[in-house]
């Protein structure tokens, strides 16, 4: 099975190992804002979360364990996209569940609340925006771009969240997206920095490793575009100049070109496919690019009334 680079960071956040009490509660609240549904039926409350990497449903399910006593069930639905399944961590009706649900600040006043906790310690910060990247975040392929988006449907959560990156001196930016507020962050610095944020340090590295063969890669494409770029105008200047020399040298004749110019308009014919450089360290004594290059310009200027067709040029 092809695992995305998600799946791979979602991979390595759900082996963690479990941090301070006020943490687990932080990450299981904001997971379950995230990726959970909150079912109200005639014989009580029903909460359900779907995902389809079994380590986070893992996760989800020893952090329901650690922090309540309340029956948890976990199931696998097979599904033909991507020969992956899709795992169910539910909280089936039960006396108890609303209390619990209630201490976790996932519900208030008897509906689910998505205001009433903002982590204010550093730690709880951290695995609350850990929970939500696990429960509705995703990483495109730093190979192709860099992009992390955080996707909630509600308005008050997302600003949660932006605030909460902001705390941290990320570069945050939010849209809405059909309905649905993305938070997003562009670039590898804070990419990277929210990987290492949110404790997925082998996946920062992995990032920095791309980054690292992307920035020599597109280094070495423009040196070589700048090369070529440069010797493609050099051939063409070289070719103008020698068919400006040739006729030149048809309608005046070589003697009664002056001698300085004479001996550069020599070696250019002999070298046809030279630099100005190269050039100018045949001449006795050497000569620099801009000599060589104005003593050549002489020349085309001496042989442009001679010129034929102007459709040619030199």
């Amino acid at each position: 099975m092809y695992k995305t680079f998600s799946y791979t960071v979602k991979d390595e956040l759900a082996r963690l190992k479990p941090g301070n009490p006020c943490c687990l509660k932080a990450e299981l609240l904001s997971f379950l804002r995230s990726g959970a549904v909150l079912e109200v039926g005639q014989s009580g409350l029903k909460v359900i979360a779907t995902t389809e990497n079994p380590s986070v449903a893992r996760r989800i399910f020893r952090l329901l364990k650690s922090t309540s006593t309340l029956q948890v069930e976990i199931t696998r639905k097979p599904r033909r996209v991507q020969n992956r399944n899709l795992y169910v961590v539910s909280l089936p009706t039960q006396p108890g569940l609303k209390d619990f649900l209630v201490w976790l600040n996932f519900l208030g006043n008897g509906v689910r609340t998505e205001e009433t906790v903002f982590p204010r310690q550093r730690c709880c910060r951290r695995s609350y925006l850990r929970g939500f990247f696990l429960g509705a975040g995703s990483l495109i392929n730093p190979n192709r771009s860099y992009h992390l988006e955080l996707v909630t449907g509600n308005c008050q959560s997302a600003a949660q969240l932006v605030c909460l990156l902001k705390s941290f001196d990320l570069r945050v930016r939010q849209v809405k997206r059909k309905g649905w507020h993305v938070v997003y962050l562009k670039g590898g610095d804070d990419i990277a920095a929210f990987l290492t944020l949110i404790g997925a340090v082998t996946s920062r590295l992995e990032l920095e490793n791309i980054r690292v063969v992307k920035g020599v890669r597109n280094k070495v494409n423009r040196l070589v575009n700048c090369d070529t770029a440069n010797l493609n105008k050099t051939v063409a200047a070289a070719s103008r100049q020698v068919a400006a020399i040739r006729c030149l040298v048809d309608n005046v004749g070589l003697d009664n070109v002056p001698r300085p110019l004479r001996e550069v308009l020599c070696l250019r014919l002999k070298y046809p496919e030279a630099t100005l450089k190269e050039l100018g360290q045949q001449l006795d004594p050497p000569l620099g690019k801009s000599g060589v290059n104005h003593r050549l310009r002489r020349l085309e200027q001496m042989a442009a009334p001679f010129r034929f067709d102007s459709k040619e040029g030199f």
